[in-house]
């Protein structure tokens, strides 16, 4: 488990509990909640959840994104959720400003901060640290949006290129959201992103404490891929079509919105506006999160000092998560 000491207060801990999607890390991090009074004296307050979910920032993108339910968000409050309209742009560095606040705050009520989730840039650029970056300019983000759906994205890209080509050589041309960003960045400030990428300040440099890092990794991807399937089955069961057909209904989002990209999203979009059929919306939308999965995994299995705990029983996991702070 990474640790990194900064400060010397004892109470300044900060939590990073990451996993692939439909691991149940939701559900370890309530566990955590419920044994934090009677394990954790440390931290009187008890914990703080902090979402780092890329789709659960967006209000009516429940079903589809697992968002916990309105019953256990009374039981454990869940930060960094429904904060944000899905026609917003929410971006890595808003998450790192809004985490910082809510840690922060955690600190002053005697909270353990605990940011669990599976949108792993949201965790890399928490730790590792965001550029301080210029704001983003609506009309001049709308303009880009509108040219990468008339000129398509290699034309975009091959801008960006030319004007910062670190920034396009780390930079899918089909990952819109941050190819539209670097070339609003490059556009507001004169600079290239990349330059920008050097000025990152890292989680020590804003806050200070000391981090801990565990992730829940399958050792077979197979009950998880079948996981993957069963869950899907029931969001779609709990009216996630629904879900998605109200969000269609209001005539000002698209799929080239981040909230609308979210995975099984998209598909669903595209199912509903007669591109595909409703038996291939559910393979695609199976398979991309069966994908979006190993992406996750590969990730975490690359992270060397990240404590990798097996996948198991919520309550168990949540205790051996408890262990680990209490020997620091």
């Amino acid at each position: 488990m990474l640790c990194s000491i900064v400060d010397n207060n004892p109470a300044h801990h900060i939590l990073i509990l990451l996993g692939p999607t439909a691991v149940g890390k939701t559900a370890v991090a309530c566990a955590l909640s419920d044994v934090a009074a009677s394990r954790l004296p440390s931290f009187p307050g008890g914990v703080h959840i902090i979402s780092v979910d890329s789709a659960m920032v967006y209000r009516g993108l429940d079903i589809g994104s697992a968002k916990p339910s309105q019953a256990e968000q009374v039981q454990y409050p869940h930060a960094l959720i429904d904060i944000c309209d899905p026609s917003q742009v929410y971006t890595a560095a808003d998450f790192v400003s809004d985490a910082d606040r809510e840690i922060e705050q955690a600190w002053t009520r005697g909270q353990l901060p605990v940011l669990v989730g599976g949108t792993m840039l949201y965790a890399r650029r928490f730790i590792e640290g965001i550029a301080p970056l210029p704001s983003s300019d609506e009309d001049l983000r709308s303009d880009l949006s509108e040219r990468y759906a008339r000129e398509g994205a290699d034309v975009l890209h091959a801008e960006l290129a030319a004007a910062d080509p670190q920034a396009a050589a780390q930079i899918h041309p089909h990952n819109a959201q941050r190819l539209l960003r670097a070339l609003e960045v490059i556009t507001l400030s004169g600079q290239p992103i990349s330059k920008q990428w050097s000025e990152q300040m890292s989680w020590q440099d804003r806050l200070g404490g000391l981090l801990h890092t565990a992730a829940i990794v399958p050792l077979d991807r197979t009950p998880l891929y079948d996981r993957i399937e069963q869950r899907f089955d029931a969001m779609l069961e709990a009216g996630f079509v629904e879900e998605v057909s109200r969000l269609q209904a209001r005539g000002d989002l698209s799929p080239q919105l981040p909230s609308i990209r979210a995975v099984g999203y998209r598909q669903c979009w595209a199912f509903l506006a007669g591109e595909i059929d409703e038996a291939t919306f559910r393979q695609q939308a199976i398979v991309a999160t069966r994908r979006l999965a190993k992406r996750q995994m590969t990730w975490l299995r690359s992270w060397k000092n990240i404590q990798q705990i097996p996948w198991g029983d919520p309550q168990a996991l949540a205790m051996q998560v408890v262990g680990q702070i209490m020997a620091r």
